[in-house]
């Protein structure tokens, strides 16, 4: 059985959130779904991934970028890499 896609909100919502190239996150990791839903100021991600050895960090770069539809490499976090809250650098 396929994986149901990902929860995802509005594209232009989440635009908004970024501010100067920055886009804070709420992770957690190894959730049952993944999804991304508006909380505030900030996004709360939730991704499958085990936080092991980057692994949900790369999850989370991913799922972010298709949600605002660049590519993956003009994702990076930029502070909290072991930590749930998160930055996240959209490169132009």
């Amino acid at each position: 059985m396929a994986r149901p896609k990902a929860d995802l909100p509005d594209r232009a919502a989440l635009r908004a959130l970024v501010v100067d190239g920055e886009l804070r996150l709420r992770v957690t990791p190894a959730a049952r779904s993944e999804g991304i839903a508006i909380a505030g100021d900030r996004l709360a991600v939730r991704t499958r991934a085990k936080p092991q050895d980057g692994v949900a960090n790369k999850a989370v770069e991913k799922l972010v970028a298709g949600a605002l539809g660049v590519a993956t490499s003009r994702c990076r976090i930029v502070r909290g890499a072991t930590s749930r809250d998160k930055v996240l650098r959209i490169a132009d």
